[in-house]
């Protein structure tokens, strides 16, 4: 392809080229969906374990058969690069993955094509748009426009439990002058809200009510997810009042509720539906629909009843933490979101790990405050985590936002759209001067961390060409 100065011209050879990849790319991201991605332990070699290392192994190898430099730090993170120039234009993409959850209608690591839409973990968030700006560098590359900057995407292996790799990453390269990551919503993401996990933790010295006893509550898989799976075992001599309280119990909220009869013992299994910890008035938690219907079976004040009942006058419902002391919110990114994501109890405690995600203006202290004044009397302690994540903010008026957000409205033709904040965390907090940029279009529907998640190819492609739009001028 020749070089070709004209805007308009180079929009539609971009387009062209990329409309010329459309199998290739749709076989990529079938091909890395159907690795699964999910952390797990350490191996050699493989700091997350072998299906991260698997992803970030493949991403690597196509982007060498591309023709682009290619780096492996150590089975950290990698990255694959092209051009020349003192400053480098970033693209910050994830391979690693949540668990899958229940109730997908495709097998959710067989990328299955089914009316125009890839199916699996991931198409969304975020392996099919890393393909997606993998193959924009490849239009850039092939149509050998002119280039004042180097482009280089990095692919992280660790996003979704800890940013490991991006903290390797930064320790080993030198960051990039600015950057776009793919990992959130169209036009522009400006600001994203500070972010904090912590547990809170009751012991059990008194684990009965005479003849009635919640033996566990287990439910969740991340705290950055909402629960789709709950359940509690309990020993009771007195069955048929709870099969008769669960029945008027279900009837009354249409919530997923059963419980079978167990060895003597009842088991009470709660369904939900799962979402982004960070918008978690779209998902259904489980675990809320468990402790409401626990509530109105104890009638007693032993330590794991006691948890329930401040669980549901503090926190089940509540999603902007307004029932805990921590019902912020600022003029910038709105109000706070409280996740309580997954529930677990030994022989001597009873855990709830939560997320939240707090306004732009307000920080992690008057959170943490907040919620253990509101907690005072109740014998639950607060125990924080150390990964907190602080609010960004870029003004609209910089360059980076300027700049993309022209590239949004000319390839969308949405002139009206202006840059927006977030409650999700994306790579954008992880250096200097970057942004987060699609891939959702406005109104489209947000699956990542759901079951039944997917991309249509017509999006993947769309993306595609904006990206390759905003590299070049990042770059030229």
């Amino acid at each position: 392809m020749n070089n070709v100065k004209n805007k308009g011209v180079i929009s539609l050879n971009f387009a062209d080229l990329i409309e010329s990849y459309r199998k290739d790319i749709v076989k990529s991201t079938q091909e890395i969906i159907r690795i699964k991605s999910v952390e797990e332990d350490e191996k050699p070699g493989m700091p997350f374990g072998e299906g991260p290392f698997k992803a970030l192994k493949y991403a690597l190898e196509l982007s060498e058969k591309m023709g682009f430099k290619t780096k492996n730090l150590d089975g950290y993170v990698g990255y694959a690069e092209f051009g020349k120039g003192d400053e480098t234009i970033g693209i910050l993409a994830h391979l690693d993955v949540v668990p899958e959850g229940d109730g997908w209608a495709y097998p959710p690591y067989s990328a299955e094509i089914h009316d125009g839409n890839i199916f699996g973990r991931g198409t969304q968030d975020d392996k099919g748009p890393a393909i997606a700006s993998l193959y924009a560098m490849k239009a850039l590359k092939e149509a050998s426009v002119p280039l004042s900057k180097k482009i280089r995407i990095i692919f992280g292996t660790n996003e979704e439990t800890g940013w490991g790799c991006m903290k390797y990453y930064f320790q080993k390269e030198k960051a990039p002058c600015m950057a776009f990551t793919p990992d959130a919503d169209f036009p522009v993401i400006h600001g994203e809200k500070g972010i904090i996990v912590f547990d809170l933790v009751k012991k059990l010295q008194r684990k009965s009510c005479g003849d009635f006893e919640i033996k566990y509550i287990n439910g969740g898989d991340r705290a950055n997810m909402v629960p789709d799976y709950c359940e509690a075992l309990i020993e009771t001599k007195d069955s048929s009042s709870i099969e008769e309280k669960l029945k008027n119990f279900v009837n009354r909220t249409g919530y997923d509720i059963t419980m079978e009869k167990i060895n003597g013992q009842i088991k009470i299994k709660s369904r939900g539906v799962s979402a982004h910890g960070s918008t978690p008035e779209k998902g259904k938690n489980a675990i809320t629909f468990l402790m409401l219907f626990l509530g109105e079976v104890i009638d007693c004040n032993c330590d794991i009843c006691n948890f329930i009942k401040t669980y549901n006058e503090m926190i089940a419902l509540k999603h902007n933490g307004e029932g805990i002391g921590c019902g912020f919110e600022d003029d910038i990114s709105g109000k706070l979101t409280f996740n309580p994501g997954v529930i677990k109890t030994t022989e001597d405690e009873i855990k709830l790990s939560v997320n939240i995600r707090y306004p732009i203006k307000i920080d992690s202290k008057t959170v943490y405050s907040g919620i253990r004044k509101a907690l005072k009397g109740t014998g639950i302690e607060l125990i924080e985590d150390d990964d907190e994540m602080k609010p960004i903010y870029i003004p609209k008026e910089h360059f980076l936002v300027q700049k993309l957000m022209k590239v949004y409205k000319e390839e969308t033709g949405d002139v009206n759209s202006e840059p927006i904040t977030i409650g999700g965390g994306t790579y954008a907090r992880a250096m200097e001067n970057a942004v987060a940029f699609g891939p959702l279009l406005p109104g489209q529907d947000d699956l990542a961390h759901q079951k039944n998640e997917n991309i249509s190819i017509e999006h993947l492609m769309k993306i595609t060409k904006i990206y390759a739009k905003a590299l070049y001028e990042l770059a030229k």
